[in-house]
């Protein structure tokens, strides 16, 4: 028995707790993220800091803690924090244990890389209209270079020979790169013809093809076809609670009717990630004696 299997033996919950705790250390870098890359900043340097210019010492910085200790106020100055940091980080923590939990080891690894992605291009998508290039470009070579040296994140037939495995992985994820932003591009263009306005950025055509990169084509289709679905339930609540809440001008995010593609792409991706590959992939195989 090897020692990973030996301590996950004697301590079921070590595995599960440190998945929690990295996922809320990265949804703290992914607010730095969301916050500095649509503003062209380094979000490497400097490190964190205020609106008003004061650096945030380490205790006033730890994920899911200091938000509330701080009860959402700077320290120095007492500007009021968004809930949205906190909740980055609540939910990369919690994505990051239901990868864990749901998945093997080295594909829920894969999997806390690609929804890392999903995440950062969902908050900046809500709040600028945008999804970074450097993010959905970035998010389809991850997928192809993972899939080549993790073959079984494409969920393949395993031959036994880790160089061909890693063939036929890396191009299911080249596959599902090019069905996924082909078919948006052309979904894009075709929309653009008939509502004679643009139907649909370029922006989600490169996050589609990243999805396919980790997902296969399967995964890109369902992604697109998902996230609609995800959309008619948006808007669908935001119609009935639009009486209640408005969005403050200029600000789509919240249940507002001026809310992007993106982040339901995201959402429908990482469903599939997560729990539906199995019953959607069986559906398109149903499908497949039809052509």
């Amino acid at each position: 028995m090897s020692d990973f299997a030996r301590l996950a033996a004697a301590a079921p919950w070590f595995f599960p707790l440190a998945a929690f705790l990295v996922g809320a250390c990265v949804g703290s870098f992914l607010n730095v993220v969301i916050a500095r890359l649509p503003a062209g900043e380094s979000i490497v340097t400097p490190g964190s800091h205020c609106d008003c210019g004061a650096p945030i010492a380490w205790h006033d910085n730890i994920p899911l803690v200091s938000w509330f200790v701080l009860r959402g106020r700077a320290r120095c100055c007492g500007r009021l924090f968004s809930i949205r940091y906190w909740f980055v980080e609540a939910l990369t923590a919690g994505l990051f244990l239901a990868c864990w939990l749901l998945l093997p080891p080295a594909r829920a690894v894969c999997g806390w890389v690609f929804l890392s992605g999903l995440i950062a291009a969902t908050f900046i998508d809500l709040e600028h209209l945008v999804i970074p290039d450097v993010l959905t470009l970035g998010l389809g070579l991850a997928g192809l270079a993972l899939s080549c040296a993790v073959p079984a994140l494409q969920q393949g037939a395993s031959s036994g020979l880790f160089a061909l495995d890693s063939v036929r992985a890396g191009t299911a994820a080249a596959e599902g790169l090019c069905v996924g932003s082909g078919l948006v591009l052309w979904t894009a263009v075709l929309g653009t013809a008939a509502l004679k306005k643009e139907a649909m950025g370029l922006g989600d055509a490169l996050l589609v093809g990243g999805i396919g990169a980790f997902c296969g084509w399967k995964g890109a289709i369902f992604a697109l076809f998902g996230g609609a679905g995800v959309g008619v339930i948006w808007f669908a609540l935001a119609f009935c609670l639009r009486p209640l809440r408005q969005a403050p001008p200029g600000k789509p995010f919240g249940f507002g009717l001026r809310v992007p593609f993106g982040p339901m792409l995201a959402i429908a991706g990482a469903l599939y990630f997560l729990v539906l590959r199995h019953p959607v992939d069986a559906w398109f195989e149903r499908l497949a004696p039809l052509f």
